[in-house]
């Protein structure tokens, strides 16, 4: 059984055919022969000559390097930065450590995930916020709008910002002059002007993002590239990495209209605000929480070879409505078809069997633990 092809993946993760953004290193792309295709309005590398199956094998065993220049970076300044993301965002950031970064979210007024985020505090009064490329306009003027009765300024930084992941990214970035990289999962520096660095990323590897000025990239990043160890990286293989790593894609897994504890993301929520409240979504977040929610993220995995996609209908074994598939392929490194999706609360036990519609033919699914690969995470 053969992963998602390219063209497949694009179709599922997009419906975009002419996408009117190109990546600022674009001609290193070409010439490193990216195949590309559309994302959340961008021209993407999609895959690489290595192929998308030997991508995922190799960020695995040794080091990937993925162009996510299409995510949005945005600072928070100011002195009333932190009154401002106690309100923003389900966020406690008394309890962050300076350097230390955190996965949370911007919530609506239902307590839906309008985009997930990572949020790192470099002072008590400056942050730095992470944005979807899908959300990152949307994003920054929601963000705008929530600072208006704050002391803050919140601002679109443009930067060229790369993914280094696996077992050998810390090697890789050592030997390009990143002599004291963060040491530990989601912590952060700053290890030149302007340059903002943190061990954390999309592979369930350890490795790093680290966000360049636009007129440095090229150079770091051609350098960066040509160490042995490291290989580029497309958007195809980015998908089956983050998928085996149990890690959700906004838009497919999350959306405005799912909160997280039916994410099963209750973790990203301090227990110090989960209930005294204060953030935009409050309100709706702690009824849910209260109540109990009535379908669950869980992981899936289909009874045979047969991936089973995005989008597919379950049932119960009763032909009852369960749910349904939000992500979906093969995993190279599980060496199975794997998939996360929605079921009824009820539903939710490990083993587990539910049925997909696959054209109209019932295939199994058993419910399963995330993630299907083990996280390989620096804990320091």
């Amino acid at each position: 059984c053969q992963p998602v092809s390219g063209e497949k993946l694009l179709t599922v993760l997009t419906n975009e055919p002419t996408p009117d953004k190109t990546l600022p290193l674009e001609a290193l792309h070409v010439a490193a022969g990216a195949k590309f295709g559309a994302f959340a309005g961008w021209r993407m590398p999609l895959s690489y000559p290595l192929g998308v199956m030997k991508e995922h094998l190799h960020t695995r065993a040794a080091a990937g390097l993925f162009d996510i220049s299409h995510m949005q970076l945005v600072a928070v300044e100011g002195a009333d930065a932190d009154a401002f993301l106690k309100y923003a965002l389900p966020l406690d950031p008394d309890l962050m450590a300076i350097g230390q970064s955190k996965y949370t979210f911007l919530l609506n007024e239902n307590a839906g995930i309008e985009d997930d985020l990572i949020a790192t505090k470099l002072s008590a009064a400056r942050f730095m916020i992470v944005a979807n490329a899908s959300r990152a306009v949307e994003d920054v003027a929601e963000l705008q709008a929530r600072a208006a009765k704050f002391d803050v300024n919140v601002t679109a930084l443009p930067r060229v910002t790369l993914a280094l992941q696996g077992s050998l990214a810390e090697k890789a970035l050592v030997a390009v002059g990143i002599s004291n990289p963060p040491q530990s999962f989601m912590t952060a520096s700053e290890p030149k002007p302007n340059w903002f660095l943190t061990r954390s990323g999309y592979t369930g590897e350890d490795g790093f993002e680290i966000a360049i000025p636009l007129e440095e990239a090229e150079a770091f990043t051609a350098k960066l590239a040509a160490q042995a160890d490291v290989e580029w990286i497309g958007l195809a293989a980015r998908d089956s990495l983050r998928l085996e790593a149990g890690l959700c894609l906004h838009g497919n897994d999350i959306d405005a209209a799912i909160d997280p504890v039916s994410a099963g993301l209750i973790w990203a929520v301090p227990k110090s605000i989960r209930n005294e409240g204060g953030f935009v979504g409050a309100k709706a977040f702690a009824k849910i929480l209260a109540d109990g929610p009535t379908h669950k993220r869980v992981g899936l995995k289909a009874e045979g070879r047969q991936p089973v996609r995005g989008g597919i209908t379950l049932t119960d074994e009763t032909g009852n409505a369960a749910g349904r598939v939000t992500s979906g392929g093969f995993g190279p490194s599980a060496e199975s078809p794997v998939a996360m999706g929605y079921v009824r609360s009820d539903l939710t036990t490990i083993g587990t069997r539910v049925l997909a519609d696959l054209r109209g033919k019932p295939t199994p699914m058993i419910v399963s633990s995330l993630p299907f690969v083990p996280h390989s995470y620096r804990k320091g």
